[in-house]
């Protein structure tokens, strides 16, 4: 396949860590996507933030998305509490690309990727609801028995900011892959589509 022409955003970045720190999701985002692909360096816009105004950033940001022509299509991850990006229980449905406190649950999921979990930053720079929602497809995959319940939750629960993925429901074109562990708290012999 040629993506010579692939353009992207990521989701999210944490604050507070070093520049070229392997932990960083520019990090991750060049070394598991850019360099897999053989995209182009830079291909991959991750949020600044480093810049001195992160709010101005966040704007910054999502002025890219737009002059780019928007999003086609969102990959998507779900936090045990609901999250998408790094939009915690509680954010705004409509939210576009700001600094978000990251959550205690959120911060102790993530240690697995540090030496310790005070080494995990408390904030971040992350895509709004209102700005995932407006891409034009949405893919959202999970797996393991430790998501059913949230799964379950974001896709068949009250659409509400207090679990931040039952926003998925307001967009009309969107596709959950799941192994069975993460389905299983789904209505059986039903097409989930």
């Amino acid at each position: 396949m040629d993506f010579s022409r692939v353009r992207g955003f990521a989701l999210d970045e944490y604050i507070g860590l070093p520049s070229g720190d392997p932990r960083s999701y520019a990090a991750v985002i060049d070394s598991e996507v850019v360099q897999r692909l053989g995209l182009r360096p830079g291909s991959v816009q991750v949020p600044n933030v480093a810049a001195a105004d992160l709010d101005a950033a966040a704007r910054g940001y999502e002025q890219a998305i737009r002059s780019a022509g928007g999003v086609d299509l969102q990959i998507l991850g779900i936090g045990h509490n609901g999250h998408l990006a790094f939009n915690e229980p509680g954010a705004a449905l409509d939210s576009r690309t700001r600094v978000e406190q990251l959550a205690e649950r959120t911060r102790r999921a993530n240690a697995r990727f540090f030496d310790s979990p005070g080494q995990v930053p408390t904030r971040c720079m992350t895509q709004g609801i209102g700005t995932i929602l407006d891409a034009r497809r949405l893919l959202l995959i999970a797996h393991g028995a430790d998501k059913a319940e949230i799964i379950a939750r974001a896709l068949q629960g009250p659409v509400s900011p207090d679990c931040p993925a039952s926003a998925l429901q307001l967009h009309p074109r969107v596709t959950v892959l799941l192994d069975p562990a993460a389905a299983a708290r789904l209505p059986a012999g039903k097409d989930h589509r």
